[in-house]
């Protein structure tokens, strides 16, 4: 997969009906290919032109120069009717002239192949096409637009102005003399720091990919299953008056003001004999520890009891305790959070309140890390601490150039320099067609 010898192609909008689609056509020979298709071809870096298909269709034609597209190939982009059978077409007839369908996740691989974006902003394209609220979305296009990149390659090049240092003061040390350790001991210190704040954003990061997973708890018919699909807006679980209906969890994601958050709904917290419940529990319990915020609903209608405050000091923190079904009776000062399901109080102030929960301590504004990057960021610190020790110890000078060297080749993962190709191959597996 790791070449760009080739031309490929591929629809860059789906194969859905659609009033409109696209067809990328990217690499060597994309020019060539297209004017064997197209009438009119009179082509014109970033100038689209109106003309005719050879698949009895029509639509606009849009070249792009290498160095000057998406892939950083010779490109051309093709606007046409968007049924499947004309976007079939016309792909079928590309790859007649010479082209070949792209594999998933292709046209970003040559833009990373070709230099125009690193492996940071690679990832941040998959995360642009599957953001699901504004949030992921923000951070998408802050991490595509270079963010975390320009912070990685900074403490990476400040490494490597420190090794280049070292080097010298091995291979000239008649001339030049030892190296300044001071400064360099400080410039270690400094960029060790700025690694852990980016480390610090590893939670952050992963809520705002993955989600803020809320487990919903309490006791039978305290109200979990109907809160669940209040939010919702429709009768995801089931609810009924008979204790203990629900017996598994049940997951989905809801959107709270851009945030991701994952609703759990569980089986109601008490002991029981009956051999599926007793699962069920045991589930609630483990769903209750995996979960990054607890809701513990009680029915208001029969009052805070003495196994409530049993089975929530069993839970950890953080835990809101909720008053549900809070439509029922007026309310009360020992009830700080209320709501109601059926007429939808108090909805948004939880969401809002358990929102502010998620991003506590938290700034947007900073380059925050995904999954990926946290074993070479944590590789790298740990090397720049073992060189910055052997520099202040002064200990030999070859023993601190291994350690910046490795962690410079770690930091190099992250963006691209350094990243194997089997990185490279992970990276992009999960890429769609077209992307």
């Amino acid at each position: 997969m790791l070449t760009i010898e080739d031309t490929i192609v591929a629809p860059i909008t789906g194969l859905a009906p659609a009033a409109v689609a696209i067809v990328r056509l990217s690499g060597p020979d994309a020019w060539e290919i297209a004017s064997g298709v197209f009438e009119p071809w009179r082509p014109e870096h970033a100038h689209a032109v109106l003309g005719r298909l050879s698949t009895g269709d029509e639509g606009y034609a849009l070249p792009f120069e290498a160095g000057r597209s998406y892939t950083g190939e010779e490109t051309v982009e093709i606007s046409l009717h968007g049924s499947p059978a004309s976007v079939r077409g016309l792909v079928d007839a590309l790859c007649a002239l010479g082209a070949r369908p792209a594999e998933p996740g292709e046209f970003t691989l040559r833009a990373f192949l070709s230099g125009r974006i690193d492996l940071t902003q690679a990832e941040a394209v998959r995360d642009t096409v599957e953001a699901q609220t504004a949030l992921q979305l923000e951070l998408a296009s802050r991490q595509r637009m270079g963010g975390l990149a320009m912070e990685v390659s900074r403490i990476r090049e400040e490494c490597l102005r420190v090794l280049a240092a070292v080097e010298a003061s091995l291979d000239f040390s008649d001339e030049i003399g030892p190296v300044d350790r001071g400064s360099a001991s400080s410039t270690l210190k400094t960029q060790i720091e700025a690694i852990d704040r980016l480390l610090d954003t590893a939670r952050i990061g992963r809520i705002l990919r993955q989600g803020f997973r809320i487990a919903i708890l309490g006791r039978p018919n305290a109200g979990k299953s109907s809160l669940l699909n209040a939010y919702l807006r429709q009768d995801r679980a089931i609810v009924t008056p008979t204790p203990g209906t629900t017996r598994d969890l049940i997951e989905e994601a809801v959107d709270f003001d851009g945030l991701k958050a994952v609703l759990i709904d569980t089986a109601g917290l008490r002991d029981t004999r009956d051999s599926v419940e007793k699962i069920g529990v045991e589930r609630a319990r483990v769903a209750a520890t995996g979960a990054d915020l607890r809701w513990y609903l009680y029915d208001v209608a029969a009052a805070w009891t003495a196994e409530d405050e049993r089975q929530l000091a069993q839970l950890p923190a953080p835990t809101f305790r909720i008053a549900a079904k809070c439509d029922l009776v007026e309310a009360r000062a020992e009830d700080p959070l209320r709501v109601s399901s059926k007429t939808g109080e108090g909805l948004a102030a939880l969401a809002a309140r358990s929102t502010q929960m998620a991003l506590q301590g938290a700034s947007l504004e900073a380059a925050v890390i995904a999954p990926r990057h946290e074993e070479p960021l944590q590789a790298a610190r740990e090397a720049l601490t073992d060189a910055l020790g052997t520099i202040s110890a002064e200990r030999p000078d070859d023993l601190a150039a291994v350690g910046l060297g490795h962690a410079i080749a770690k930091l190099g993962e992250i963006t691209g320099e350094t990243a194997t190709p089997d990185i490279i191959e992970r990276i992009f597996h999960d890429f769609c067609i077209g992307k």
